[in-house]
């Protein structure tokens, strides 16, 4: 192992880690704040990847940037006050089952929309190229602004949250929903708000992303499931969580990528003989699993996450959400 791999592959696996945030971010806030464990949270991370590359051809990456999670947070509270307010009081269930149709449906319109082909998204010119070097090997410059924007959003979201007046009405708002309304407050806009907040760092990742990744209709479904893996191990609700459990999940795919070792050789370290057809599977090859063995780990170990607490019941956001 040498320290160019090593260096490489560390700030490689911490700029993934820190684009799997900004998604994973979105949905702990809405989690949080609702309650609501939205499942078409990857979808809305699509259309923003979708949106801001035909923006782009108009106005530019950096129009793209701004406009289309904007617009793609309209749509989220679009969808918050007209479909997802009314089934609160039906329970978890019924949001689940609303959020998933949604994103069935999301799907299905970005297949009519743009088609069936990937779509191709260019890396602005200023961000091309290399920025330094690591050992001898460089490092790219668009990896580099994704880190350093994702570190930005992870301050003003602390910022809004925990010292502005806004970030004190959205978390009193949560506990004690009479008494914020008593205020003059409304408080079903602001759980509109925090619901489009959460679509609009959904869509900003999708626009960060789609130069590193493939423009396509099953995005969603490529990296649904390890947002959800995210925000579990990271702990429900819990943003420190959800920032940890990226730089986790992103580091170990990574280096398991990169990784040269086989299942047989490592078994072997440890005095372990594994079958043939075990023994040959490479690291490479388990990549994919890796983040589903940790998920499997933790619920066994620690079924509230890293930094999660226990699941709240009725008397908790979602009876804070039907006031």
């Amino acid at each position: 192992m040498s320290l160019q791999w090593f260096s490489v592959n560390l700030l490689n696996g911490v700029s993934v880690g820190l684009l799997l945030f900004m998604l994973s971010a979105g949905l702990t806030l809405i989690f949080s704040m609702l309650g609501v464990l939205n499942f078409a949270h990857a979808s809305f991370y699509m259309l923003g990847a979708y949106v801001g590359q035909t923006l782009a051809t108009f106005g530019g990456f950096w129009f793209a940037l701004i406009a289309a999670p904007l617009l793609v947070g309209a749509a989220g509270a679009c969808f918050e006050r007209l479909l997802l307010r009314r089934v609160y009081a039906r329970g978890a269930l019924a949001e689940l089952l609303l959020t998933f149709g949604a994103a069935i449906v999301i799907g299905e319109g970005v297949k009519l929309v743009w088609g069936l082909g990937s779509v191709p998204a260019a890396i602005p010119p200023v961000l091309d190229g290399p920025l330094f070097t690591v050992y001898g090997a460089s490092f790219a410059r668009y990896r580099v602004f994704m880190m350093t924007l994702a570190v930005v959003m992870l301050g003003a979201l602390w910022l809004l949250l925990r010292t502005s007046k806004t970030g004190l009405v959205v978390r009193a708002a949560l506990t004690h929903p009479a008494t914020v309304e008593t205020l003059g407050h409304n408080v079903p806009r602001v759980f509109t708000t925090v619901f489009a907040a959460g679509t609009a760092l959904a869509a900003a990742g999708g626009v960060i992303g789609a130069p590193l990744a493939v423009i396509e209709p099953a995005m969603a479904d490529a990296m649904g499931p390890i947002v959800f893996v995210v925000v579990v191990i990271g702990g429900l609700g819990s943003l420190y969580g959800a920032l940890v459990a990226s730089l986790l999940i992103g580091c170990v795919q990574t280096f398991a990528v990169s990784a040269s070792a086989s299942a047989g050789s490592i078994a072997a370290a440890f005095g372990v003989t594994l079958p043939h057809a075990w023994a040959a599977l490479t690291v490479t090859q388990l990549a994919p699993v890796l983040p589903y063995l940790l998920l499997v780990a933790m619920l066994a170990a620690r079924p509230s996450g890293l930094f999660g607490e226990p699941m709240r019941g009725p008397g908790g956001s979602v009876a804070g959400r039907d006031a």
